[in-house]
C-alpha cells in the first residue's frame, strides 16, 4: 500500500483509476459483437474472427485524432461529442474502403483522472460504437501528472474492419463523365479547429453563447455538432449499387470511388483515389453552405481557397459515381436522411481538383 500513496501524491490516482474501468462493462456491453471474446480488462482485446462470413478477407486499420476541438469540449463539458467524433471519424475513413467496422480502441491521456470527464467520452464512444456495430474492445487511460493541463486531456482512437477482397472500393474504375455525389456534413466536424476558433473568438470576439449568425443555434452548438458517420448508408448503397463480383469493373457497379473530405478538404482527400489521367471539377455553388462557414469568410476574413482547404463547407463525402445512377443515388441517401447532392464530374486531367462557383 505504501507504494499507492506514494504514487497517489505524485498524482497518479491508481484506486479511482481501477474503480473507474470497472464502472466501464455496463458500456463495452452495449458495444459489443458476437465475435468479441472474454471481458474487458485483460491485456489485449480478443476478437473471432474464424466466424466472418468473408471468402477473401481483408483486415482495414485506421488511427486517428480529434485534435482542437477537444479544447471545445473541455470549455463546456461537453465531453460526450469528441467521443463520438473519434469513433464516426475513423469508422468513415474505412467505410469508403468498402469495409465493414469491427472494433475500435482508444486512448485517453490526462494529467489528473477527472470521472466526469473520462465517463462522458466512454459514453460518447459506446453510443457511436453501438451505431456503427463496432465493438468498443479495450483501450488506455493514461494519467500523466504534470504533462497534459489541469481539466485537459488527449484522445486518440483506432479501428479495424474488414472487407471482401474483390470488393475494395479503390477509384480503379473511375473513368471521365463519372459524376461526383457530395453527402452534407454536419458542420467542421472534427478539421479546422485551430483556425475557425482564432477568427471567431479572438478576431471576431464571438462568445460560446452567442447566436450564430444566419443560423439557430449559438455559436458554441454549431463547433460541437458532432462528426456525422456516412458508414451503415454507404454500405447500403455498396450493396444496392454495386452488384458485380469485383469492384474494379464497371459493368453492374455504380460506386466506383468513395472519399472522406477531412482536413485538407477537396484538393486534400480526393485526389488519394482519383485516377492520375484525371480530374475533378468540383461546382462550389452546387449545396448550400453552413452558416458556420460563411461567417468565417465573410466576417473573418479567411479567404475561398483557405476555406477550401482547411474545411469540409458542408460537404462530408464524396462518391464518384456513374451518370446514369447518380439521380437514384442521390434519392437513395436523402431517403437515408442524408442530404445529397450533384457536385461536379470526373473530366480527362492530371490528378487535380479544380473548384469553381
Amino acid at each position: 500500500m505504501e507504494g499507492v500513496k506514494e504514487y497517489a501524491k505524485a498524482g497518479v490516482d491508481i484506486h479511482l483509476a481501477d474503480t473507474l474501468k470497472g464502472g466501464l462493462k455496463k458500456h463495452l456491453h452495449k458495444a459489443r459483437r458476437p465475435e468479441v471474446l472474454g471481458e474487458f480488462g485483460g491485456f489485449g482485446g480478443l476478437f473471432d474472427l474464424s466466424k466472418s462470413k468473408y471468402r477473401e478477407p481483408v483486415l482495414v486499420s485506421s488511427v486517428d485524432g480529434v485534435g482542437t476541438k477537444l479544447k471545445l469540449a473541455f470549455m463546456t463539458g461537453r465531453h460526450d461529442v469528441v467521443g463520438e467524433d473519434i469513433v464516426n471519424h475513423c469508422v468513415n475513413d474505412i467505410a469508403v474502403l468498402g469495409a465493414e467496422p469491427l472494433f475500435f480502441l482508444d486512448y485517453i491521456g490526462m494529467g489528473k483522472l477527472e470521472p466526469s470527464m473520462f465517463q462522458g467520452v466512454i459514453a460518447g464512444m459506446s453510443a457511436a460504437c453501438r451505431r456503427a456495430n463496432c465493438a468498443l474492445i479495450g483501450g488506455e487511460t493514461a494519467q500523466m501528472p504534470g504533462f497534459y493541463k489541469d481539466g485537459e486531456y488527449d484522445l486518440v482512437g483506432s479501428i479495424v474492419g474488414i472487407v471482401e477482397k474483390k470488393r475494395i472500393v479503390s477509384g480503379a474504375a473511375v473513368k471521365p463523365g463519372d459524376r461526383l455525389i457530395g453527402l452534407a456534413s454536419n458542420g467542421l466536424h472534427t478539421n479546422g479547429y485551430s483556425l475557425a476558433t482564432r477568427v471567431l473568438f479572438t478576431k471576431l470576439r464571438y462568445r460560446l453563447d452567442d447566436p450564430l449568425p444566419g443560423g439557430r443555434v449559438t455559436i458554441g452548438d454549431a463547433l460541437l455538432r458532432p462528426h456525422l458517420n456516412y458508414a451503415k448508408a454507404l454500405r447500403q448503397a455498396y450493396d444496392l449499387f454495386n452488384s458485380a463480383p469485383t469492384s474494379r469493373v464497371r459493368k453492374g457497379n455504380a460506386i466506383f470511388g468513395a472519399v472522406h473530405i477531412t482536413g485538407g478538404g477537396f484538393a486534400g482527400n480526393i485526389p488519394r483515389v482519383l485516377p492520375k489521367n484525371c480530374d475533378a471539377i468540383i461546382d462550389t455553388g452546387a449545396w448550400p453552405v453552413p452558416p458556420i462557414f460563411d461567417v468565417l469568410g465573410q466576417q473573418g476574413g479567411v479567404t475561398f481557397d483557405e476555406l477550401h482547404e482547411g474545411f469540409n463547407m458542408g460537404i462530408g463525402m464524396v462518391l464518384m459515381v456513374s451518370p446514369e445512377a447518380a439521380g437514384a443515388m442521390i434519392d437513395f441517401f436523402r431517403k437515408s436522411r442524408l442530404k445529397a447532392y450533384d457536385i461536379g464530374e470526373v473530366t480527362k486531367g492530371v490528378g487535380r481538383v479544380v473548384l469553381g462557383n
